[in-house]
This record gives structure tokens, sequence and C-alpha cells, in this order.
């Protein structure tokens, strides 16, 4: 059995005495929820921004309290079920302590920079083709990095000095931005990597190279079931996240107004009705200029079966839809939203119905499957969340007007890291960069410093000659990741030369 205590160490180093075993980890959760990385949530896009003195759509902060209100009583759930079982002699691994969950779901997403996922692509646009980063920019990376480098408490030299267990609850993608596995293309792998032409690709990870020894040694006291699989507890939050996100989502563009009864209703009813006709349709006349309505649920159809077949089901594929469609079309959106007592009420009644659906709905998953972590939702509630965030994908995010502003944003964020950039290499002006600035290029380059001389597994070779212009880069973007979106938004029309919103953030730099 992996020793409680062994889940509490910190940087090799048990930092409380066994007796304590049941405090460490709500250590942790206070240490996450009192950062000012946690606060910062509160003024960074979700997925579409306040406007208008609106204060009803969800941030980063509100997204992640729900997400630690959902992951609570699934964790408590899955303690008790472990419990129940433990007869069978479960993985040692099978260990679901409910603050570190709660720990792990209120840090999820403090590495999310300004403006939502569009901020995340273009600094990862940035740092592989302008910086020169091979590991890039990763929202899940960051936190770690937060987490582990670059936050800061009293008697830490870096890092919040969390415990084993809750770093590894963290780290959703527990795996580097390079990894060499065995296998042919089209074997399953973990969300998060994909083949292409034989080769195994890294679209999502939990830590840069610069952070690889630490994830190592918290996957080492915390171990996944296999290899690349989640703790049992960045399992029970990743599917809280899911849960949250393909609801709250929901709540805010109906609110917004961004959800047309006619056009969901007639993409659900067309392939309700006409699924038979659309399975017959290539995937070329599908996407189409002019496809027949319900062409996009089929696409989402076969998508499933393509990248999850080990739950994908037409049954289960249908009825989820058929389940949508009532509560959605003919019920929440058919009332419209206009502010009232009613409209809120019909929004409550489907937020709550769908949570508290999804989360009975969660089971202990199949093993050694490597599409899933150590907990998952049955069949029906998979098939269910898949056109929950079918709806906000297809109908709100695709949108060309939504696609114009959030280029506008992309713009942003390029002007602000080219700007910052030029500022530190400019000799004659570099010592009137901000102080944290130069503080977190000098972290960087001694991290990468460290790199060179010791590279850690996994982790490619550094040339000793590449690490000043290495810790720039890493440095300049885990500035400008901490920004909030009106930080991102003043820095970056300072840095052009508008006065605007000079003296709003001369305090904050």
């Amino acid at each position: 059995m992996i020793s409680r205590t062994s889940r509490m160490t910190g940087e090799g180093v048990n930092r409380f005495s066994p007796e304590d075993e049941a405090t460490p980890f709500l250590v942790d959760l206070e240490r996450i929820r009192f950062s000012p990385f946690y606060s910062r949530l509160s003024a960074v896009t979700q997925v579409i921004g306040a406007t208008g003195g609106r204060s009803d759509v969800h941030n980063r902060l509100t997204h992640s309290l729900k997400v630690s209100a959902v992951a609570h009583p699934i964790a408590i759930e899955m303690r008790e079920q472990l419990a129940a079982r433990a007869a069978e002699r479960l993985p040692a691994e099978y260990v679901c302590d409910s603050a570190v969950v709660r720990a792990a779901a209120s840090a999820h997403d403090l590495g999310h920079p300004p403006f939502g996922h569009v901020g995340e692509q273009v600094l990862d646009r940035l740092a592989r083709d302008w910086l020169g980063l091979a590991d890039g920019y990763e929202g899940n990376a960051q936190t770690y990095r937060i987490i582990a480098s670059l936050d800061v408490i009293h008697g830490s030299t870096r890092g919040l000095n969390l415990t084993a267990a809750t770093r590894s609850a963290v780290a959703k993608y527990p795996w580097l931005p390079c990894l060499e596995l065995p296998g042919q293309e089209g074997e399953p792998v973990p969300p998060g990597l994909r083949w292409i032409e034989g080769e195994l690709r890294v679209r999502k990870y939990s830590a840069y190279f610069l952070d690889a020894a630490d994830l190592q040694v918290a996957r080492s006291a915390a171990h996944g079931v296999l290899p690349l699989q989640q703790s049992f507890e960045a399992s029970v939050m990743d599917i809280a996240d899911d849960i949250a996100y393909s609801v709250h989502d929901i709540e805010d563009f109906h609110r917004a107004g961004l959800l047309g009864d006619g056009a969901v209703g007639r993409e659900f009813k067309e392939w309700l009705e006409n699924w038979r006709e659309l399975r017959t349709l290539t995937g070329d006349e599908l996407m189409s200029r002019r496809p027949p309505a319900g062409s996009s649920l089929e696409l989402l159809r076969r998508k499933t079966v393509r990248d999850d077949p080990w739950v994908a089901d037409p049954d289960a594929f249908w009825e989820a839809v058929r389940n949508v469609s009532r509560d959605l079309v003919d019920g929440m959106l058919a009332e419209g939203f206009d502010g009232s007592f009613r409209a809120e009420r019909a929004v409550a009644a489907f937020t709550r119905h769908w949570i508290h659906h999804l989360r009975e709905s969660v089971v202990l998953a199949p093993p050694d499957n490597p599409r899933t972590g150590l907990v998952t939702l049955d069949q029906l509630a998979w098939h269910e969340v898949e056109v929950l965030k079918f709806i906000h994908k297809h109908f709100v995010l695709d949108r060309a007007d939504i696609g114009m502003y959030q280029r506008g944003l992309g713009r942003v964020l390029v002007r602000a890291v080219k700007g910052l950039v030029a500022w530190v290499e400019d000799s004659w002006d570099r010592r009137r960069a901000p102080a944290r600035l130069r503080e977190l290029i000098e972290l960087a380059t001694e991290q990468y410093l460290r790199l060179a001389r010791d590279r850690p597994d996994g982790v490619p070779e550094i040339d000793p000659r590449e690490v000043r212009r290495l810790g720039l880069g890493r440095g300049v973007l885990d500035y400008v990741a901490s920004f909030t979106d009106a930080q991102a938004m003043a820095v970056s029309e300072a840095i052009d030369g508008r006065p605007d919103r000079l003296w709003e953030i001369g305090h904050t730099l």
C-alpha cells in the first residue's frame, strides 16, 4: 500500500508527522484558495467575457468554485465505494481524499492566461514560433508551474510546497510535452495525445521541462495505475470539470441570447427524425457548404465512434440527443430569457437537474483503459456530456463574430509579449522594466541552467548557450500569463503608446 506519509511528501521531505495526517491536504486547499493567482481568476474569461456591466457570466473563479462543489460529493461517494469494495484487493493507487480533490479542483485553472482558450493558443504559437520554446505554452502546465515554482508562501523557497498527492491530482495530463510511447498508430491513447502520421503527438500536458523533476517526484509518491494515467483524485477532478462546464457554459450562452431555439431545435429535430438517412452520407457531404440540418450531430456521433469505441454506442447517442433536446430545446430555450423570475427558474431547474444527474452517473472506470481515468461517466451520461459540449462549440464558439473578436484579443497578447521582450532586451532602458518581470526571467534562467546540467528523464538536451534566450522567453510568458483580462489590455495599449489606461496599471506591474 502507498502510505499516507508518502502522499504528503513535498520536495523530498515529509512536512507533517503521522498524527497530523488528516490536516495536510486541507492546508493545501487553504494555500491555493488564499493565493493571489486564485483571486486573479475572478477577472479572467471562462469562455465569453462579461460585457455591459453584467456579472452573471462565469469567469475562471466561479467555474473553479463550481468544479470544487461538483467534485466534493463525487469524491465522498467514490471513497465509500472503494471502502465497500476493499475485499476485491483494488490497487493501492485507488485512494480518494475529498480535500485533495477540492484542492485540485480549486487549482486546476490557475494557469489559464487572459481571454480564455484563445489566449492559450496565441501564447503557445508565440512560445514555439517566435520565442523558440520547444515546450510551448499550455494552461495545464502553467498551472503546475504556478504551484511548483511561481507562487510564494512564507517558509518555502519556491512554489506552495503542496503535498505530492495534491500536486499529482492537479496533473490532468501527467506527462511532458514529448513522449516516446511503444505501439502503433490507431492504438488507444489517453486524451491529450494523438497519433498523426504514425507519430504520437502531445496536445495537452501538465508540466514544462522546467518542472519535470517536480512532477516526477509527485507522481512517484501518488502513482497512477498506468504510466500515463491520472491519480484517482485527478480523475475525479477532471470528470467534475467536464460536468460543470458542460452545463454552466450553456447557462451563459442562454442568458446572453446566443442560443437561438430555432437553430438548435432544427439541428436536434432533424437528426432525431432523419438519423438513418444522415448515416448514409459521406463526410464531405456532411461538411459541405450547405449541409442538411442534423449533419453536425451526425459528425459528432462519428467522432465518438472513431475516438472512443470503448464507450460509443448508437442507441446511447440517440437517447442522449433525445434527452438534451427535451430538457434544452423543448424546455429552457423554449422559455426564452428575459431576466424574469420565470426565466431564472427555468435556468435553475435545467442546471440542477443536469448537475445532479451527471454527478450521480459517475462510476469506477473499466480497468486498463487508457482513454479514461480511474472514474468515468456511465455510458448514457458520457454521451450526454458530449452532446452538451457540442452545443456551445457548434452554436457559439464557431460563430464568425466570436472568431473576429477573439482574433482581436489575440493581437492584444502578441503586442504585450513582443513589447515586453523588446523592453528587457533594450540595454538602455531595461532597468525600468517591472521588477517582477525581471525576477521571473531570472528564475526561469536559473532553472534552465539546472536543466542543462541535470537533464531529468524525458527532457531533451539544453544547449548552455541557449539558456539566456530560453529564460527570457519563459519569464515573459510567465509574466503575461499572470495578467487579468483588463491588465493584458492595459499593458498592451501602454506598450503601443496609448495613454488611456496608463495610471490603471502602474501599481500592478
